[in-house]
């Protein structure tokens, strides 16, 4: 048999933001925001808020590409005076019917952080700065610095006169998104050109609110491949060092990840899953190798398949129960890396066609029955995040198994996978001079080519099991949550 060794000594804090969610209008991409709303109502749709509230996420970012090309005040005030934008990276129109009231209001329901994504100059793009046929898209620092007033400042009045008597209070900003990557092929600032104007964006922000955290792109730049978190780190008022990390495929015939052929090849397919965290930590290595003495922020991360004939993010792989188990190495891997990352996420939140995201929602709700589900990422993402604790613990296992071990108060808890997806593991639990009051082990066990659809919405739903002596009982491919009280 194996055995899990707990060192119930509490390392560094793990901050509450590592099950982040992102939320982003994506318009023809897929309805996203527009599904989650309620028009009619002028309302968030109440089967999208108790799904959200399952999966509980501790912060939500509004954002992504779409800022590039966001003026906030297009989007507040009354509803027949709000500014339609064309969504110039998704297609189509979004109404800005969701702005930052909406936005915030639905962060208040859920019980979420809100985390805003200011428009850095279009990231430099000049296409999309001055696009054709549109109005100017480039945001300025002063348009983010009045941001930060109309959300903070106690007696703005613009914000007064809009409906909301109090500030809103938002402590979280990351300035530019994907800077370095570009936009639809297209090239935008250097590293010089985006050091210079996130310093401009962050002291005139800074001085309007000097409470308010700030995070910086800092990502490697696809075309030189130069290391900006180098140059990035040396800026005074920034908090956080951005980065985004998509795992992708080999795109080849005999790539498993290729159109359906994960089906046909369980082996190889359960191979690459169990290897998909490689790059991941990687990437957050060498961020943090360049990052100084700046926190890091992954505010955007999943993977990244295409269906091998062509879309974006639609891969029903990831509708599987081995993608689910992939992503919980995934996101043990980011607890690995807690004592630098102070915010992360391994999703795209919520939308109807995009198989990233956490949760799916059945559009439209009013002839489906107010159906919307967790995929596979959503509930080990929900089953983590209910069981976490607030300090690190060291721990290690000989079995075929991935672990992390925190622990808040007389509480430890155990995020743990088996990476075996036939041999069930038994596993003995040492936690050296401690003594053990009770264990509790909330566990999702299904065969890894399992699929989630509207007709089987609860198939990931994790079962709780009373552990009556001080081992566990792991079948193969379970990924599961365990609860500890120490007497």
């Amino acid at each position: 048999m194996s055995t899990l060794k707990i060192d119930t000594k509490k390392k560094h804090e793990i901050s509450p933001y590592l099950y982040m969610q992102f939320m982003e209008p994506l318009s023809v991409a897929d309805s996203s925001v527009d599904a989650a709303w309620d028009y009619l109502k002028n309302e968030w749709q109440a089967p999208v808020i108790n799904r959200v509230r399952e999966l509980a996420p501790t912060m939500v970012r509004y954002g992504g590409c779409f800022a590039s090309y966001y003026h906030w005040r297009e989007a507040v005030g009354p509803k027949e005076k709000r500014i339609p934008v064309i969504n110039h990276m998704w297609g189509g129109m979004f109404s800005n019917y969701v702005g930052t009231h909406e936005f915030i209001d639905f962060c208040r329901q859920v019980n979420a952080e809100p985390l805003l994504v200011a428009n850095m100059e279009s990231e430099g793009i000049k296409e999309i700065q001055y696009p054709k046929g549109d109005t100017c898209r480039m945001g300025t620092d002063t348009e983010a610095a009045d941001w930060v007033s109309y959300c903070n400042d106690p007696d703005n009045m613009e914000r007064i006169a809009n409906g909301a008597k109090e500030p809103f209070n938002v402590k979280y900003w990351q300035i530019g998104n994907e800077t370095s990557y570009g936009m639809r092929g297209l090239r935008g600032f250097d590293a010089d050109s985006a050091y210079e104007v996130t310093c401009r964006f962050a002291n005139k922000m800074k001085k309007r609110d000097p409470s308010i955290k700030l995070i910086a792109w800092a990502d490697d730049d696809h075309f030189t491949k130069e290391k900006w978190s180098s140059k990035m780190k040396n800026i005074e008022n920034i908090d956080m060092l951005a980065f985004h990390h998509h795992m992708s495929h080999e795109r080849t015939p005999d790539d498993p990840f290729f159109g359906t052929q994960y089906r046909d090849d369980v082996d190889k397919t359960w191979y690459v899953f169990m290897n998909a965290h490689k790059s991941l930590d990687e990437h957050i290595k060498e961020m943090r190798e360049n990052a100084g003495n700046k926190r890091l922020a992954m505010t955007e991360g999943h993977f990244a398949l295409s269906g091998g004939h062509g879309g974006r993010n639609k891969n029903a792989i990831l509708s599987t129960w081995a993608a689910g188990v992939s992503y919980a190495r995934c996101l043990n891997t980011i607890m690995r890396h807690s004592d630098v990352l102070d915010i992360a996420t391994m999703a795209d939140f919520f939308g109807n066609c995009w198989q990233v995201n956490a949760i799916m929602i059945d559009a439209p709700l009013h002839l489906a029955g107010g159906r919307c589900y967790l995929q596979p990422v959503g509930s080990v993402m929900s089953m983590f995040n209910k069981y976490q604790g607030k300090y690190s613990l060291d721990c290690s296992c000989n079995a075929s198994a991935d672990v992390v071990c925190s622990a808040t108060d007389n509480k430890v808890f155990v995020h743990i996978v088996n990476t075996d997806m036939y041999l069930r593991q038994h596993i003995d639990i040492d936690l050296g001079e401690s003594r053990i009051e009770s264990i509790k082990m909330h566990m999702i066990a299904k065969a890894p080519l399992t699929e989630i659809t509207v007709d089987n919405m609860d198939v990931f739903k994790p079962q709780a099991i009373e552990i009556s002596k001080n081992s566990i009982d792991l079948p193969g491919a379970a990924v599961a949550a365990i609860e500890i009280t120490l007497k």
